[in-house]
């Protein structure tokens, strides 16, 4: 059917609430804005579902929600998984209550019960739920980061990582079967209640959650005795991770945390920020203002969902706060915790350290000093989490730290996914640390810059909305798929690997595979430890263009990579 012909179904059938019917009633005639909704279904990714608010196959909205959770439903009945349940948490977005309450009450009238978090919690912790119920699948409602037009729907599976290939595909097939939003099933809430499918979880969960954050504390006579002199300003962002941040720090012997009041309390709205993202400047407004009252050493921002960390801290030369990257923050808690591991004998002969393809080459380095394999994947830390659970199956190695340039890490393995509370109290135990010895953060990764030397990364985002953007954005990947260039920035390209066609071509005309799942990622690996990435956004209209270099200092890294940055763009725009 044509897009109209799918609004005009929507528009009078019976299974679509009045409500919505009415809605979309009053769009009649607005062709640009039907085609958006309509043009096509709400794409079952590998991450899930992200999408606007809305009504419309390409919207999120309960009906889309309900076809994704009967398409799980019917892969987990096919694994003969459904004795097993499903956990499900989600986040402040607006409809991620309805959202969570939908997937529960489908999958429940498929005779799979589901066990529900009774308020917002974070992502971290839905991942950390799924092993610690035995469960054999997970969803959590949020869109991290995006606007707050946004919401989505990321499925779990029993390992407690975003599912992966094989069974992502597998699920993905299974949602896209359904063609008749009439066969999609969901039942009454009471009912299911009273069935026994329909369980709320426990606070008990939240007791153990917070206890496996505790057992990663490497330091804890330094939080004893620097309990009362670290001053930290943390901010949720309006999101989920104000009660367990809060919690865990005040539980080990922080006592100096001052949360920004504006954006304490939960809000979809998100009135403060807009874009409620740690990696955008704007979100520390008000942070810093209170960092600069309160004197504090270090300020700290999640994310809506609790799995991105956002990091500042005070430059003791000069009093101002400086901005981490998400490079810089993963580097930065790595040094810590390999450097005092390494201190108490307690760094093992396996030990692995993993990162994506588009984080820094100065993880490499990091490995290498402390004698571990340094093992990368695609970006996305569900192949990170798959990484734990092939070390753990294959007894081959043991996880040290893993993380990503967007903002996420994750230390220990009670989770499976990125979780920004743990890295909240890990930094936080390393700037007591480094307090002691008279050092803040900042300093610290100036010394680790003057150790290892200066790794420097940037990205690039070119938004293209609408169907014209989707062929915009395919049409520069494949310009440089087609035309890849001998070199970039004056750095000559030593390999071009395309994920897409699992190819490698190198400068010496020898050609090999990528070792890596099939992906629409184009990288160029160049010259001095220089590098560049392609690769569309997985979960916004975007096509993201990574790139880094190494410097001798911060003034030799930027200029490189400003010049980096320019002739990569000028391949593409």
């Amino acid at each position: 059917m044509s897009y109209q012909d799918t609004y005009k179904e929507w528009c009078v059938n019976p299974y679509f609430s009045e409500e919505t019917r009415a809605e979309l009633k009053s769009i009649e005639g607005n062709d640009k804005e039907i085609e958006d909704r309509f043009y096509k279904e709400l794409e079952f990714g590998t991450g899930g579902l992200r999408g606007v608010i809305g009504n419309g196959t390409n919207r999120m909205n309960v009906y889309t929600v309900r076809k994704a959770t009967q398409g799980l439903a019917n892969f987990i009945i096919k694994e003969g998984g459904q004795s097993k349940g499903v956990a499900i948490a989600y986040d402040c977005r607006r409809m991620s209550p309805e959202f969570a309450d939908e997937a529960a009450l489908c999958l429940n009238a498929n005779g799979i019960k589901a066990y529900v978090f009774p308020s917002l919690r974070p992502t971290p912790e839905l991942s950390f739920a799924v092993r610690d119920l035995g469960c054999i699948a997970g969803i959590v409602v949020t869109a991290s980061h995006n606007p707050p037009e946004y919401n989505g729907y990321k499925v779990y599976w029993e390992d407690g990582a975003q599912v992966t290939s094989p069974k992502d595909v597998m699920i993905i097939d299974e949602v896209k079967a359904i063609k008749d939003y009439n066969v999609v099933k969901t039942m009454d809430k009471d009912e299911a209640v009273k069935a026994g499918l329909y369980n709320v979880i426990g606070s008990d969960l939240d007791d153990r959650y917070i206890a496996a954050l505790k057992k990663q504390i490497i330091n804890a006579d330094v939080i004893k005795e620097m309990g009362d002199d670290l001053v930290a300003v943390y901010t949720p962002l309006h999101g989920t991770g104000n009660i367990p941040a809060r919690r865990v720090l005040k539980e080990v012997g922080f006592n100096k945390i001052y949360v920004v009041p504006e954006q304490e309390k939960p809000d979809g709205n998100f009135p403060t920020v807009g874009y409620p993202n740690p990696e955008d400047p704007k979100a520390f407004t008000l942070a810093l203002a209170l960092a600069k009252e309160k004197n504090a050493d270090v300020v700290l921002a999640t994310d809506p969902d609790a799995d991105r960390l956002g990091v500042y801290a005070k430059d003791s030369k000069t009093g101002e706060y400086m901005s981490f990257t998400g490079n810089m923050s993963g580097m930065l808690i790595a040094e810590y915790i390999l450097s005092q591991k390494k201190e108490k004998g307690l760094i093992p002969a396996n030990g692995a350290l993993v990162k994506t393809i588009v984080s820094t080459n100065l993880a490499d380095v990091i490995a290498k000093e402390y004698n571990l394999k340094l093992i990368e994947v695609l970006t996305g830390f569900k192949y990170i989490g798959e990484q734990i659970k092939w070390f753990e199956q294959n007894h081959t190695y043991e996880y040290m730290f893993g993380f990503e340039e967007s903002y996420g890490c994750l230390v220990g393995t009670h989770a499976r996914d990125k979780d920004a509370i743990v890295a909240v109290l890990m930094l936080c135990e390393a700037a007591a640390y480094y307090k002691k010895q008279g050092l803040t953060l900042w300093d610290q990764m100036l010394k680790i810059y003057e150790k290892y030397g200066y790794f420097r990364e940037t990205l690039v985002s070119l938004e293209r909305k609408g169907v014209e953007g989707v062929a915009e954005i395919q049409a520069m990947l494949e310009k440089l798929r087609n035309n890849p260039p001998a070199e970039i920035g004056g750095y000559k390209v030593l390999e071009f690997r395309d994920y897409e066609k699992d190819t490698v071509k190198r400068a010496d005309g020898s050609t090999g595979t990528t070792g890596l799942p099939k992906s629409n990622v184009l990288y160029f690996d160049l010259e001095d430890n220089a590098w560049c990435c392609a690769r569309p956004s997985g979960t916004e209209p975007k096509v993201k263009f990574y790139m880094g270099v190494k410097g001798i200092s911060f003034e030799d890294a930027d200029k490189k990579l400003a010049c980096l940055k320019d002739s990569m763009m000028s391949l593409v725009e």
